[in-house]
């Protein structure tokens, strides 16, 4: 495990879209947009429902995300973060982690899931074997 450098906090708590990518059982890619945000050293996202990316993660943990970052490096480059690591799914939890969520993507006063009794879903935790990408967390 690695622990999440303080550079990457804010990227990663602050509202940028992740690219979360799981393996479909063919050996292919898969790649789902989602929010993310941070408990401590463990990425967080939140699902409603049973989705792909839920069961490639159930059956194979591994996990990679991109997030990019709203900086400019000196070069003028837009800055992203690539993390690589193992996620495990805990069932329950997601309404009220898409709630939190929702406060940072788009707004305090926004109510989500905009239904009345979402299901419990799913939260996936993500530890970090490596972090890369383009800049400060890179070291």
């Amino acid at each position: 495990m690695v622990a999440i450098p303080d550079s990457a906090r804010p990227v990663l708590e602050g509202p940028n879209l992740a690219h979360v990518v799981t393996i479909d059982p063919d050996g292919a890619p898969q790649v789902s947009c989602v929010w993310v945000g941070l408990d401590g050293d463990e990425v967080v996202f939140a699902s409603l429902g049973p989705w792909r990316k839920l069961r490639n993660l159930e059956r194979d943990p591994r996990i990679a995300l991109s997030v990019e970052s709203p900086a400019l490096n000196q070069k003028g480059m837009r800055e992203y973060l690539v993390l690589q690591g193992t996620a495990r799914v805990v069932t329950g939890g997601a309404p009220e982690m898409l709630q939190e969520l929702a406060h940072v993507y788009l707004g305090p006063d926004v109510r989500f899931p905009p239904m009345d009794d979402p299901p419990p879903g799913s939260v996936v935790r993500i530890t970090a074997d490596r972090i890369g990408g383009v800049g400060p967390w890179t070291g």
